[in-house]
Protein backbone atom coordinates (compact mmCIF):
# COMPACT_ATOMS: atom_id res chain seq x y z
CA UNK A 1 0.00 0.00 0.00
CA UNK A 2 1.04 3.63 -0.66
CA UNK A 3 2.54 5.69 2.03
CA UNK A 4 0.39 8.60 0.65
CA UNK A 5 -2.89 8.73 3.20
CA UNK A 6 -6.36 9.15 1.53
CA UNK A 7 -4.69 8.33 -2.43
CA UNK A 8 -6.52 5.24 -2.95
CA UNK A 9 -6.71 5.32 -6.94
CA UNK A 10 -4.21 4.30 -9.98
CA UNK A 11 -3.45 6.34 -12.75
CA UNK A 12 -1.24 5.05 -15.69
CA UNK A 13 1.69 7.21 -16.53
CA UNK A 14 2.66 7.46 -20.59
CA UNK A 15 6.20 8.91 -20.24
CA UNK A 16 8.02 10.30 -23.45
CA UNK A 17 6.05 8.24 -26.59
CA UNK A 18 7.47 10.94 -29.11
CA UNK A 19 8.15 10.67 -32.23
CA UNK A 20 11.98 11.39 -31.78
CA UNK A 21 12.13 9.38 -28.61
CA UNK A 22 10.85 6.23 -29.59
CA UNK A 23 11.76 5.74 -33.87
CA UNK A 24 13.90 2.98 -33.94
CA UNK A 25 13.66 1.93 -30.62
CA UNK A 26 13.24 -2.06 -29.45
CA UNK A 27 10.50 -3.40 -30.41
CA UNK A 28 8.70 0.05 -31.08
CA UNK A 29 5.31 -1.21 -32.70
CA UNK A 30 4.80 -4.32 -29.81
CA UNK A 31 5.50 -1.92 -26.97
CA UNK A 32 3.32 0.67 -28.50
CA UNK A 33 0.54 -1.44 -29.13
CA UNK A 34 0.25 -3.02 -25.54
CA UNK A 35 0.25 0.84 -24.48
CA UNK A 36 -2.78 1.73 -26.86
CA UNK A 37 -4.36 -1.23 -24.63
CA UNK A 38 -3.87 0.14 -21.24
CA UNK A 39 -4.74 3.39 -22.53
CA UNK A 40 -8.04 2.52 -23.76
CA UNK A 41 -8.56 -0.17 -20.33
CA UNK A 42 -7.73 2.69 -18.24
CA UNK A 43 -10.47 4.59 -19.84
CA UNK A 44 -13.08 2.18 -19.97
CA UNK A 45 -12.28 1.71 -16.25
CA UNK A 46 -12.33 5.39 -15.36
CA UNK A 47 -8.73 4.71 -14.30
CA UNK A 48 -6.68 8.62 -15.45
CA UNK A 49 -4.09 8.45 -18.12
CA UNK A 50 -1.25 11.10 -17.09
CA UNK A 51 0.95 11.76 -20.51
CA UNK A 52 4.58 12.86 -19.94
CA UNK A 53 6.29 14.72 -22.64
CA UNK A 54 9.99 15.54 -22.51
CA UNK A 55 12.17 18.89 -24.00
CA UNK A 56 15.59 19.33 -24.60
CA UNK A 57 17.41 20.83 -27.55
CA UNK A 58 16.62 17.94 -29.64
CA UNK A 59 12.82 17.90 -28.71
CA UNK A 60 12.32 21.32 -29.31
CA UNK A 61 8.07 22.28 -28.38
CA UNK A 62 5.82 22.11 -31.52
CA UNK A 63 8.31 19.75 -33.74
CA UNK A 64 7.36 16.56 -35.25
CA UNK A 65 9.68 14.32 -32.78
CA UNK A 66 8.56 16.25 -30.00
CA UNK A 67 4.75 15.17 -30.59
CA UNK A 68 2.98 11.77 -29.54
CA UNK A 69 3.55 9.14 -31.62
CA UNK A 70 0.67 9.16 -34.25
CA UNK A 71 -0.57 5.41 -32.70
CA UNK A 72 -1.65 6.83 -29.50
CA UNK A 73 -4.29 9.47 -28.62
CA UNK A 74 -4.19 11.56 -26.05
CA UNK A 75 -7.51 13.47 -24.91
CA UNK A 76 -8.78 16.95 -24.19
CA UNK A 77 -8.87 16.43 -20.20
CA UNK A 78 -6.02 13.85 -19.74
CA UNK A 79 -3.13 15.56 -17.93
CA UNK A 80 0.34 16.31 -20.36
CA UNK A 81 3.00 17.18 -18.09
CA UNK A 82 6.05 19.18 -19.98
CA UNK A 83 9.46 17.81 -18.54
CA UNK A 84 13.01 18.37 -18.96
CA UNK A 85 14.64 16.14 -16.57
CA UNK A 86 14.68 12.34 -16.68
CA UNK A 87 12.29 11.78 -13.41
CA UNK A 88 8.82 12.99 -14.47
CA UNK A 89 8.40 14.02 -11.11
CA UNK A 90 11.26 17.40 -11.33
CA UNK A 91 10.21 20.60 -11.41
CA UNK A 92 6.86 19.41 -12.69
CA UNK A 93 3.14 19.71 -11.67
CA UNK A 94 3.41 16.27 -11.95
CA UNK A 95 2.54 15.23 -8.05
CA UNK A 96 0.30 17.91 -7.57
CA UNK A 97 -2.01 16.58 -10.34
CA UNK A 98 -1.83 13.10 -8.68
CA UNK A 99 -2.81 15.00 -5.70
CA UNK A 100 -5.79 16.72 -7.00
CA UNK A 101 -6.79 13.05 -8.63
CA UNK A 102 -5.91 10.73 -5.42
CA UNK A 103 -3.65 8.88 -6.82
CA UNK A 104 -1.17 6.42 -4.66
CA UNK A 105 -0.71 3.87 -7.57
CA UNK A 106 1.51 4.30 -10.88
CA UNK A 107 1.31 2.33 -13.98
CA UNK A 108 4.41 3.10 -15.60
CA UNK A 109 5.11 2.27 -19.50
CA UNK A 110 7.23 4.58 -22.44
CA UNK A 111 10.59 5.32 -22.65
CA UNK A 112 13.66 5.41 -22.19
CA UNK A 113 13.79 2.11 -19.71
CA UNK A 114 17.58 3.40 -18.44
CA UNK A 115 16.58 6.90 -18.41
CA UNK A 116 13.25 8.68 -17.98
CA UNK A 117 11.45 5.23 -16.90
CA UNK A 118 14.29 4.61 -14.74
CA UNK A 119 14.44 8.00 -13.11
CA UNK A 120 10.34 8.01 -12.76
CA UNK A 121 10.10 4.74 -11.07
CA UNK A 122 12.43 5.23 -8.33
CA UNK A 123 11.22 8.96 -8.01
CA UNK A 124 7.55 7.94 -7.53
CA UNK A 125 8.47 5.32 -4.93
CA UNK A 126 11.07 7.32 -3.10
CA UNK A 127 7.84 9.60 -3.17
CA UNK A 128 5.93 7.20 -1.33
CA UNK A 129 3.80 5.97 -3.98
CA UNK A 130 3.15 2.21 -5.08
CA UNK A 131 5.00 1.55 -8.63
CA UNK A 132 3.63 -0.89 -10.68
CA UNK A 133 6.30 -0.97 -14.11
CA UNK A 134 4.57 -2.66 -17.10
CA UNK A 135 7.17 -4.78 -18.32
CA UNK A 136 6.23 -5.16 -21.84
CA UNK A 137 4.93 -1.74 -22.31
CA UNK A 138 8.83 0.52 -22.03
CA UNK A 139 11.58 0.07 -24.72
CA UNK A 140 15.05 1.81 -25.34
CA UNK A 141 17.30 2.88 -28.00
CA UNK A 142 20.56 0.87 -28.58
CA UNK A 143 23.52 2.48 -26.53
CA UNK A 144 25.82 -0.61 -27.19
CA UNK A 145 28.18 1.68 -29.31
CA UNK A 146 28.70 3.81 -26.10
CA UNK A 147 29.32 0.48 -23.72
CA UNK A 148 25.48 -0.01 -22.43
CA UNK A 149 23.92 -4.05 -23.39
CA UNK A 150 22.04 -4.36 -26.03
CA UNK A 151 18.68 -2.88 -25.57
CA UNK A 152 16.64 -6.16 -25.14
CA UNK A 153 18.96 -6.92 -21.93
CA UNK A 154 18.71 -3.35 -21.28
CA UNK A 155 14.85 -3.98 -20.56
CA UNK A 156 14.85 -7.35 -19.23
CA UNK A 157 17.16 -6.18 -16.13
CA UNK A 158 15.36 -3.05 -15.45
CA UNK A 159 12.05 -5.56 -15.09
CA UNK A 160 13.74 -8.10 -12.90
CA UNK A 161 15.34 -5.63 -10.51
CA UNK A 162 12.07 -3.65 -10.13
CA UNK A 163 10.22 -6.78 -9.68
CA UNK A 164 12.60 -7.09 -6.06
CA UNK A 165 11.57 -3.10 -5.08
CA UNK A 166 10.27 -2.96 -1.44
CA UNK A 167 10.40 -0.31 1.31
CA UNK A 168 8.29 0.44 4.36
CA UNK A 169 4.45 0.57 3.29
CA UNK A 170 5.03 0.61 -0.27
CA UNK A 171 5.65 -1.62 -3.05
CA UNK A 172 7.17 -2.02 -6.28
CA UNK A 173 6.48 -4.88 -9.36
CA UNK A 174 7.15 -5.37 -12.91
CA UNK A 175 4.39 -7.22 -14.84
CA UNK A 176 3.20 -7.93 -18.14
CA UNK A 177 0.30 -5.39 -19.99
CA UNK A 178 -2.02 -8.53 -20.22
CA UNK A 179 -1.89 -9.06 -16.02
CA UNK A 180 -2.72 -5.37 -14.96
CA UNK A 181 -5.11 -4.81 -12.90
CA UNK A 182 -5.78 -0.98 -12.43
CA UNK A 183 -8.16 -1.65 -9.52
CA UNK A 184 -6.25 -4.20 -7.66
CA UNK A 185 -3.85 -3.05 -4.81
Amino acid sequence: MTTLPNRPGTALLVIDVQTGVVAGNHDRDAVIANIARLVERARSERVPVIWVRHQNKDLVKGEDRWQIVAELDPRRGEPMIEKFYGDAFEDTDLEAVLAKLGVGRLVVTGAQSDACIRSTIHGGFTRGYDVTLVSDAHTTEDMTAWGAPPPGQVIAFTNMYWSYQTAPGRTGEAIKAAAVDFRSR
